[in-house]
């Protein structure tokens, strides 16, 4: 017999006999359980039994049905006799039921409402943002101990953490910015020149690299770069179970990892920040010079009119406020790293978009603040 089936007789005093044949396997066309029901509501049995002599094969799939055969027959009063099944089956029969279902447990498939899903998600963002707010809190009491002179960490990594913070990412900063500044000039003296006003692409140029661009694409520059760095290395860290032996020899890993890595971000982001606006002002005095035919003492001039030093404090400072973010999000993301290869890939990826995040969502914010000001 190639197929599953299930065959009935009746014997005497009500008893229904469930004959079980040929192999029973999932990925079979098996039988419907709804025909034992018809069966015992036609002959109104009182009791059930089984005969699998012809049963050659099964599987979880005979468990199954049988489950709901049982069900079906206690709904009707119906007593089960199962010592015609093999004994194989008997014993996962037992073990499956020795736990009673948990009430609720069986769920209907319908889709739950859109008001249900959209408090689902709120719920469900609730956890991270008090685990992001538990680790600020953390990093704070790690800088009052620093304050203290009882952070325990190497200056050797300190020194280190800012050697990579600072001089080697100087080059894609300095790529960036004059690429940035050479653009913004661009743009701006192909509409100023149709007005005859492409002295103002001085104007143009060393406000916007002052104000926002400068500290943004720092910023923005850091987060893929550094942010995805502190990522990977403290994620390798919890796979290798370094952070483990940290907390084992009593070493608080944010005072010895998360410590100088905040620390060199935050004192480099201000100066990368002053060096990212003097490239683009040059970009844009490349295009004036190039494109425009202005005297580049005439482009100084023009530029050091229109920059006031509140602009540059301002975006030294949120070149500061940036660095503080990047290496939140970095850290955070590394410490919350699982105990994978593919989870150190992950938290890089995910430390990039929530420092990125971060940058645009405070931009905006000190925007509207600054305009508050009158700054």
């Amino acid at each position: 017999m190639t197929k599953p089936d299930i065959s009935f007789d009746h014997a005497a005093g009500g008893t229904l006999v469930i004959r079980i044949s040929g192999p029973w396997r999932l990925r079979r066309d098996l039988p419907d359980p709804s025909g034992v029901q018809r069966e015992v509501e036609a002959a109104s049995a009182r009791r059930a039994t089984f005969d699998a002599a012809q049963l050659t094969a099964w599987d979880s799939s005979l468990l199954t049905f049988l489950i709901k055969v049982s069900d079906l027959c206690r709904q009707r009063d119906v007593v089960v006799d199962r010592d015609g099944l093999p004994s194989g089956v008997r014993r996962l029969l037992a073990l499956a039921e020795a736990v009673p279902e948990r009430s609720g447990a069986r769920q209907g498939g319908a889709m739950p409402s859109w008001l249900a899903r959209f408090g689902m998600a709120v719920l469900d963002t609730r956890a991270p943002i008090l685990e992001m707010l538990g680790f600020i809190g953390q990093v704070t009491m790690a800088l009052g101990r620093l304050a203290r002179g009882k952070a325990r960490f190497r200056r050797a990594d300190l020194l280190l953490a800012i050697q990579q913070a600072g001089a080697q990412a100087l080059g894609i900063v300095t790529l960036i910015s004059f690429l940035v500044g050479l653009i913004l000039a661009f743009v701006g003296a192909v509409q100023l020149q149709q007005f005859g006003a492409a002295i103002y692409v001085a104007d143009l140029v060393g406000i916007a690299m002052v104000r926002e661009m400068g500290a943004m694409m720092t910023g923005i520059v850091m987060a893929g770069r550094t942010g995805a760095a502190y990522a990977a290395q403290l994620g390798t860290m919890k796979v290798t179970q370094e952070v483990d032996a940290l907390t084992t020899m009593g070493i608080s890993p944010l005072d010895f990892l998360v410590l100088p890595r905040m620390i060199a971000l935050c004192l480099m982001m201000p100066l990368l920040c002053l060096y990212s606006d003097c490239l683009g002002i040059l970009g844009g005095a490349a295009v004036g010079a190039g494109m425009l035919k202005l005297p580049l003492l005439v482009y100084y001039h023009q530029t050091a009119g229109s920059v006031h030093i509140v602009d540059l404090v301002g975006g030294v400072f949120k070149a500061s406020v940036y660095g503080v973010l990047i290496a939140i999000s970095g850290c955070l993301r590394g410490m919350q790293c699982g105990n994978s290869s593919s989870a150190v890939g992950d938290a890089a990826t995910s430390a990039v978009v929530t420092g990125i995040v971060f940058i645009i969502s405070a931009c905006g914010i000190f925007a509207v603040v600054f305009y508050a000001l009158g700054i």
